[in-house]
């Protein structure tokens, strides 16, 4: 048993600790609305650092406004004999029930509403690119085929907005201009993104002065590949550019998106072992905010408005068996470690970094179907009760070390890249124990301390000695809370029940009610001598301990 020693001073602040973590989303857009899709945006709502930034795909789309897998619509323009008719009725819906439920939006500006179409993108169907099937294949990956059009439905639309909701609310939100536009999501150029966004940029904070818009929201960015490429275009046209509208040099970025994924894994019926990796996700992290550093925009908030251990959402354990990890603790704690480097990325940068997870809630799946998702059949899973840990925290950094801490040296791994790869199984890397501490709104200290090891099948165990220090008190009560195997995971209830496809009566509430954040032990009340307590604890190789510390 490894033996890792964790270090707290309760008394020292070392800067604010920012709830990086309050950004989620998912492609189906139309599930915003939908009982599943209203009760879990509650459950984001209610946490304690809500609102939650709520971003999803298709906003733009034609459609019947239902929602299916990798697809959604809102029908908010058309035209009828080329003039322009707008419809914000579903469009409202997904916007009022985020703000409902007591979240915000995060509105990705996109896709190409089909009236909007330039047909010069598109391959002839039977001779008729109408087939609306074409339109749902392609069309929607189009560039306009007026952006004087476009320019105005932005203007309309952002006009809609602040009269519904209010000029400073909207404000508030975020706003991100399409959608990983270096692969299939845009069939147009690099240039032609970038005339989108000027057009764009220009009907937005003609209305809304204040608000904030970005770009471009690229696929992971490596040392070499399409997305860094995009990436630095982009960059370097809102910089030195001629902007295409206004003929004037550059064009305004209020902050900045891409995405990072951990790895991927593809249909694949007989898998071989694979599992993401923390190290590509952080690496990509690293690439990114050097090139925005590179180009003079390092002073600009980050949205990684994807960042996921994978890059398939909407997969799950029947398409590849890999995607099991989503099921169990390991992807709480996977989320854990990614998240505390992606924060001491922002202290290294002196910049904001928020990562979004893309996963959300697919209704009518089998039971822990494998899909990236915070609950199934309205059972929240393991990771979703990190969230539920989360949003208990905080906002006062306090000292905090492990020497059993991964460090940060593998950025300079000159074959980091390869992990990404769907063959890579993790096995022989060190196990990363390490955290992080603040202050709690009542003046508690208040402890997160996770242990990861990207290889899946490895169960180990680290023996944790806590040492708290700096405590004004003569006596402290301490309470433990724990993510593992067998705390806070209704997945291993799911497995005792026989792993039902569809649970209900006895079963379901058997399965929901290990669904909850669950404590490790009883609380204990210690002495404290020369203002300090030790806390002894065994932590398997994939868990996440959260111990608040009070005045007994």
């Amino acid at each position: 048993m490894d033996k890792v020693t964790v270090k707290v001073d309760a008394s020292r602040e070392v800067g604010k600790q920012n709830h990086l973590w309050r950004y989620i989303g998912y492609d189906e857009c139309n599930y915003t609305y939908v009982p599943e899709g209203i009760e879990l945006l509650k459950k984001f709502g209610s946490l304690g650092d809500a609102p939650y930034f709520v971003r999803t795909h298709f906003m733009f789309c034609t459609g019947n406004c239902l929602g299916t897998f990798k697809f959604g619509s809102t029908n908010v323009y058309s035209e009828d004999h080329g003039i322009p008719v707008y419809d914000f009725e579903y469009y409202d819906r997904i916007v009022g029930a985020i703000l409902e439920t007591g979240n915000k939006p995060f509105l990705e500006l996109g896709f190409m509403p089909m009236d909007l179409v330039d047909t010069n993108y598109l391959r002839p169907v039977n001779g008729n690119w109408d087939s609306y099937n074409q339109y749902k294949e392609i069309g929607w990956t189009c560039p306009p085929k007026d952006y004087d059009k476009w320019h105005e439905f932005i203007r309309t639309l952002v006009s809609h907005l602040c009269e519904k909701y209010g000029e400073k609310e909207v404000e508030s939100w975020y706003f991100e201009l399409w959608n990983e536009p270096d692969i299939f999501y845009w069939s147009g150029t690099a240039a032609e993104y970038c005339k989108l966004y000027d057009y764009t940029e220009d009907a937005f904070h003609k209305v809304l002065p204040n608000g904030r818009l970005c770009g471009p929201a690229v696929t992971g960015i490596f040392k070499e590949g399409h997305a860094r490429k995009f990436f630095e275009f982009f960059l370097e046209h809102c910089k030195e550019g001629t902007n295409f509208l206004t003929g004037e040099k550059g064009s305004r970025l209020d902050f900045i998106s891409f995405h990072v994924k951990g790895g991927g894994f593809p249909f694949q019926i007989r898998a071989p072992k694979a599992v993401p990796s923390v190290e590509s996700l952080v690496f990509q992290v690293d690439m990114g905010l050097s090139i925005m550093n590179q180009y003079g925009f390092g002073d600009r908030e980050v949205v990684l408005s994807e960042a996921d251990p994978d890059g398939w959402a909407a997969g799950g354990i029947h398409d590849n068996a890999n995607m099991r990890f989503r099921n169990t603790e390991y992807y709480a704690t996977y989320v854990a470690s990614a998240f505390e480097k992606i924060d001491q990325l922002s202290r290294k940068y002196n910049t904001r970094i928020n990562p979004l997870s893309w996963a959300f809630m697919f209704p009518g799946e089998r039971c822990f179907e494998g899909t990236r998702t915070f609950s199934t059949q309205g059972i929240d899973k393991a990771v979703f009760n990190l969230f539920k840990i989360y949003g208990q925290l905080g906002d006062k950094k306090l000292a905090f070390e492990s020497d059993g801490a991964e460090k940060m040296d593998f950025l300079n791994e000159p074959d980091i890249g390869t992990k990404n790869a769907s063959s890579y199984t993790g096995e022989g890397e060190e196990t990363d124990v390490s955290g992080f501490a603040v202050r709690g709104a009542d003046g508690e200290t208040q402890i997160l301390v996770y242990s990861h090891n990207n290889d899946i099948d490895l169960h180990e165990t680290s023996e944790v000695e806590l040492e708290i220090t700096g405590l004004d008190a003569d006596k402290v009560c301490i309470s433990h809370m724990r993510i593992d195997s067998d705390h806070s995971n209704a997945y291993q209830e799911y497995l005792k029940q026989g792993s039902p496809l569809f649970p209900d009566g006895e079963v379901y509430d058997a399965i929901k009610a290990k669904d909850k954040l669950e404590k490790m032990c009883e609380d204990q009340v210690l002495g404290v001598t020369d203002h300090k307590v030790t806390v002894y604890f065994v932590m398997p190789t994939h868990a996440i301990s959260y111990l608040t510390v009070k005045k007994a």
